[in-house]
């Protein structure tokens, strides 16, 4: 079942329907970007600093489109087997500082999942819904990340094109049962190592833009910056 849903503090996504009547369960999704036991220079509020700069983060916006709940005992997700939930497409406003907050609800078969997959979408301006979502957020045209802060004091935004689909795998397997209330499903982003250079030095974010000479290994970063697990304390840290 495809629901487009459109922008809000808080999303519940639809679930595919069943024919066996099964009682589906509620599941968070919360979304964080430090990890409960941060090993970086970190400190309060999202300041950075190292080196002899200073990198201060007040806002991280990013477009998602689409999640899926891949189960343990399917090789894919190109068959019904799959959990899908769409959202056609949101702007989720990333929490700073420790933490996590929720953004999403799902209603989900029980079952056991060994994978998420969710798409940082790049608005199309060819697709209406796209289209709808840039009207709403006209700062988004073509975009799907924006983060904003200052570095040495110094204002900057960064912003980023990427449009891909993230294939995240849930270790331990989430186990999803009709009493699961409780369950939540952090999605960390750790943005502490985004505006690093290949060295791992703190760079100015905005020579990370659109053809800055730190454009590619940002990008990489943010990809690579992404994981998924069951966080049923809300503390930003695996469970298990």
């Amino acid at each position: 079942m495809r629901i487009p849903l459109f922008p809000a503090v808080l999303l519940a996504f639809g679930a595919c329907s069943t024919t066996d009547n099964t009682e589906l369960a509620n599941v968070q999704v919360s979304f964080a970007t430090q990890a409960s036991a941060p090993a970086l220079s970190l400190v309060a509020n999202d300041t950075i600093n190292e080196g002899g700069n200073v990198l201060v983060i007040t806002r991280a916006e990013i477009v998602l489109r689409e999640i899926e709940l891949k189960r343990v005992e399917q090789a894919n997700c190109d068959t019904d087997a799959c959990e899908e939930f769409e959202a056609g497409p949101v702007l989720v406003n990333l929490p700073l500082g420790a933490g996590v907050q929720q953004r999403f609800a799902l209603d989900i078969p029980p079952g056991s999942y060994n994978e998420i997959e969710l798409d940082i979408h790049k608005p199309d301006d060819g697709d209406p819904v796209d289209q709808a979502f840039v009207a709403a957020n006209p700062a988004f045209a073509d975009i799907s990340i924006r983060v904003q802060g200052t570095w040495n004091g110094q204002p900057f935004t960064y912003t980023s094109d990427l449009n891909v689909e993230q294939e995240l795998a849930l270790t331990p397997v989430l186990q999803i049962v009709d009493d699961a209330s409780s369950t939540n499903l952090t999605i960390l982003l750790d943005i502490r190592t985004w505006f690093r250079d290949e060295a791992g030095v703190l760079i100015n974010p905005a020579d990370a833009n659109k053809d800055g000479p730190h454009e590619s290994i940002v990008r990489n970063r943010i990809q690579n910056s992404v994981e998924a697990f069951e966080d049923r304390d809300h503390d930003g840290g695996d469970d298990h």
